[in-house]
């Protein structure tokens, strides 16, 4: 049989998990998918030596930048991003190759395009992280001027106390890579001044549980569109399962 799998420490609610091996009974593949909470990102290694019917891995946080160094081959678009959230295994012999790709990009641009308009050239990302700049990656290769938002002083940032009603009228897409807001902590959000969104305000959460996070709340209050992340998770599942069967890739 073979085996799937997630990284990341901690692990506790997973979408993926969930996803696939339904997805697997329900098409009749012969497989599971299974988490594995490794405390270090060395102990991939015996992860990868320990279950040797396994084919493919998600990676989740804290670990999307630091694998990169443990793989063989990189995507030049994983690579370009810095982050890598899927990775293949291919076995041949005794030998190993494990490839990395970044499925966070593919699911967030194809999610958020259909929703964008020609007043919004501008965008907030809220969050430093691995997730942070697959968004970036993604909203320039829309055509998107970004700017990185941050609690702390940090080159290329800026902070959220130095965020003006202007900002918010000019950067009009925001995007929250945070987890703020993320079940249970449901009454937190990102620190914004939301009495200047408007119609012309995109609110997009890559959180999906709850539904609807009080930074979108709070935004669709003053008549901003506001869209969860649950199906940029969906999109990013389906292609895991590309670029874990696609040998082209």
């Amino acid at each position: 049989m073979d085996k799937y799998g997630l990284i990341g420490y901690p692990l506790g609610h997973s979408f993926s998990i969930g996803y696939f091996n339904e997805k697997f009974q329900n098409e009749g593949i012969d497989a599971e998918y299974v988490n594995f909470e490794i405390p270090s990102i060395e102990d991939l290694a015996e992860v990868i030596e320990t279950n040797p019917e396994l084919k493919g891995l998600n990676v989740t946080i804290p670990y999307k930048e630091k694998v990169i160094p443990y793989l063989d081959s990189v995507s030049p678009e994983a690579r370009a991003i810095g982050a890598v959230n899927v990775i293949r295994v291919s076995r041949k012999g005794k030998t190993t190759h494990l490839k990395g790709f970044n499925s966070d990009v593919i699911g967030f641009t194809q999610s958020i395009e259909p929703m964008l308009e020609k007043c919004h050239k501008k965008a907030l990302i809220l969050g430093t992280g691995g997730a942070s700049k697959a968004i970036n990656y993604g909203l320039k290769s829309l055509g998107l001027e970004t700017v990185f938002v941050s609690r702390f002083e940090r080159p290329g940032t800026i902070q959220y106390n130095k965020i003006t009603p202007d900002d918010i009228k000019e950067y009009n897409v925001i995007v929250n890579c945070t987890p703020l807001g993320m079940y249970p902590k449901v009454d937190t959000c990102p620190d914004l001044p939301y009495e200047a969104m408007d119609n012309h305000t995109l609110l997009y959460d890559l959180i999906y549980n709850p539904d609807e996070t009080l930074f979108m709340k709070k935004g669709r209050e003053r008549g901003a569109t506001v869209k969860n992340g649950l199906e940029m998770l969906l999109l990013q599942a389906f292609v895991s399962w590309e670029f874990w069967h696609d040998t082209e890739k």
